[in-house]
């Protein structure tokens, strides 16, 4: 029977997700019960441990990457997900797809770049109004490229304390090379405003400093994706930093119609009302867009009918748009 002390260490290296350590202890029981005469449950034991090893070959290779869950102090910094999401679920314009497959063709192919002294893109910097698809472009990479998603907690991330941040920060940086992931810094500008500003506070002065260092100098196999509402105030020294800069715009109207399409396929819309509504729905985001389409989708629904009448999609569309001027 495996002791007291290899038991513990099992279940340490199980909460640490600590792969490695698991199978080495898992030998040490296995080679425990061999010398007590128990040479099945030992044989067992090893042909598990050999299966282990060849799906975590699996996962390393092309498979997906397990989440470790942070633990500690990144279990405040780091919110882990496991995102599905795949770009062809997202309406984009040409220039953002084309961006976006290059960089998933780069990164699968980033031994091969190597191999060659070159490095695939990694570092992301997506910038755009509200409700555009910014963060949800990092599920999708996460989801296509079957990786763990992390969303850095700015708010347990800044605090008011000198240095502090900046070791914080260090945290997360080194989370990305022991754990391969997407990380995505949402409300970037936070710690990415220009350090000449009026009202610049000599912390975040340093935070900024400290992430431009840690970015520059990451060579870790995970994608750092920082996202914008406002490019305007972001410092310049950023631009240089990231291997990509992706700009996000309103959807023009093709891009309004295909996301009325997508959203409401599995209802009866005709495409004369698809244009009629997609014309309507001129300056209000993807997100916006796509609350007024559930909201004509959950009427249909209630009612028991399989057709989205039009004018209560072109009420949800101005009612949003009403609340959007309101909140200006």
């Amino acid at each position: 029977m495996a002791t007291a002390q290899q038991i513990k260490s099992l279940l340490e290296s199980y909460s640490e997700a600590d792969g490695e350590m698991f199978v080495s202890v898992a030998l040490q029981i296995a080679a425990h019960e061999a010398r007590a005469g128990k040479g099945k449950l030992a044989s067992d034991i090893k042909r598990l441990v050999d299966e282990i090893k060849t799906k975590q070959k699996q996962a390393k290779v092309g498979g997906a990457v397990p989440i470790s869950r942070p633990s500690g102090e990144l279990a405040a910094l780091l919110s882990a997900t496991y995102p599905r999401t795949k770009l062809s679920e997202m309406v984009l314009a040409p220039e953002q797809h084309e961006s976006l497959k290059l960089v998933l063709h780069e990164y699968r192919q980033q031994a091969k770049l190597r191999e060659h002294g070159l490095s695939a893109r990694r570092k992301l910097l997506l910038v755009g109004p509200p409700g555009v698809g910014k963060t949800m472009t990092s599920w999708a990479l996460a989801g296509e490229l079957k990786l763990p998603h992390f969303t850095v907690q700015l708010h347990s991330l800044i605090t008011k304390y000198m240095g502090e941040t900046a070791a914080k920060l260090f945290a997360i940086f080194e989370s990305m090379r022991h754990t391969r992931g997407v990380y995505l810094f949402d409300e970037f500008d936070a710690i990415g405003s220009m350090r000449e500003g009026s009202n610049d506070v000599g912390e975040i002065r340093r935070v900024l400093n400290s992430f431009l260092q840690f970015l520059e100098q990451d060579d870790s196999d995970s994608l750092i994706i920082a996202a914008t509402n406002l490019e305007a105030i972001l410092d310049d020294a950023l631009f240089r930093r990231f291997d990509d800069f992706i700009r996000y715009q309103l959807p023009c109207e093709d891009e309004r119609r295909t996301l009325i399409e997508n959203r409401l396929s599995s209802f009866k819309l005709t495409k004369r009302d698809i244009k009629k509504v997609s014309l309507a729905a001129e300056g209000l985001s993807h997100a916006e867009l796509c609350r007024a389409c559930d909201q004509a989708a959950k009427l249909a629904v209630l009612a028991d009918r399989r057709n989205i009448v039009t004018s209560e999609l072109e009420e949800a569309v101005e009612t949003l748009r009403a609340r959007k001027q309101a909140a200006k």
